[in-house]
């Protein structure tokens, strides 16, 4: 039997800390609008950490499956981007201390890995473990994002209803981690964010903006987030432009709009859609956003 311990390192001065919410997202997940990439990113990027203790990825990661980048200079090799999966330490805007663990998600030893979590846990004290992600859905972006929560016991989320039944999708590590420590007693919930399936395979920082906000919600950290908020605002106003300038994108957000109104609404399910409203897929929208977001990244457009 290995021992969970195996599979990190505890940093020598980890500090004493007073029951920490811990805050978790990992890549390779589904992550509509990158909504958990972005909000965890944002805090390691306004707030001053340290890392507290360092995963085993070489026996975590499937190198084949996710190479990471080396750069050739000339005539040798000069620079290897190693994978990195931590737990870092820091504190929000009043000064309370928490965790944040992000990295890409282990592909092997899912189970000794999310026991290697709890133990850790228990060690650092942690009080809550907290998960957020997007997942795409049929709304459209000029409308409050939904958000689904989940926990390990109700009371976590006040015993809040959701949208979805009895359902069957595939797991996660983020989601075993809730379960399995959830069984053992620890407190663990999650925010999944609802984000326009057009611009689940963009950058969309108000799905961050949103999930911070769930976060603060859910344990009292309040964190700096004007320079978040800031980015969503510049990139509302882009795809509004995009909008603006396509009678097609406009006409489908005006019918995703009804849909999402009629349904708010409490209206009959077969009265959701606009049956006279022409509606390009998912995809087709995703495929315009796309475009328009690469030309405005193209150096030659400014």
């Amino acid at each position: 039997m290995f021992d969970p311990k195996d599979l990190y390192t505890l940093a020598e001065d980890a500090p004493e800390l007073h029951d920490p919410v811990l805050l978790y997202h990992f890549d390779g997940f589904v992550d509509a609008g990158g909504a958990g990439r972005l909000a965890l990113g944002h805090l390691l990027a306004e707030l001053e950490h340290r890392v507290v203790a360092t995963f085993d990825v070489d026996r975590l990661l499937d190198y084949r499956s996710r190479r990471p980048i080396m750069t050739f200079d000339t005539d040798r090799w000069v620079e290897c981007e190693s994978p990195e999966l931590a737990v870092h330490v820091m504190r929000d805007s009043t000064g309370t201390q928490f965790l944040v663990m992000s990295g890409p998600e282990p592909d092997r030893e899912w189970e000794l890995f999310t026991k290697a979590v709890g133990t850790l846990a228990t060690r650092l004290g942690v009080s809550k473990l907290v998960t957020m992600h997007g997942i795409p859905m049929a709304v459209p972006h000029t409308r409050p994002l939904g958000l689904t929560m989940h926990a390990s016991r109700p009371e976590l989320i006040n015993s809040q209803t959701s949208a979805f039944g009895r359902v069957q999708v595939p797991g996660s590590v983020a989601a075993l981690i809730e379960f399995r420590l959830g069984a053992e007693g620890h407190d663990a919930l999650g925010y999944a964010v609802h984000v326009p399936h057009y611009l689940s395979q963009a950058e969309y920082p108000t799905a961050a903006v949103a999930a911070l906000e769930a976060v603060t919600r859910g344990t009292g950290l309040v964190f700096p987030m004007d320079a978040l908020r800031d980015a969503a605002q510049r990139t509302n106003v882009e795809i509004e432009e995009q909008i603006q300038a396509s009678a097609e994108l406009s006409t489908a957000i005006k019918g995703l709009e009804q849909q999402y109104d009629a349904f708010a609404g409490g209206a009959d399910r077969e009265n959701l859609i606009a049956e006279s409203t022409p509606m390009p897929t998912g995809d087709e929208l995703a495929a315009q956003f796309e475009r328009f977001l690469a030309e405005r990244d193209d150096p030659q457009n400014p």
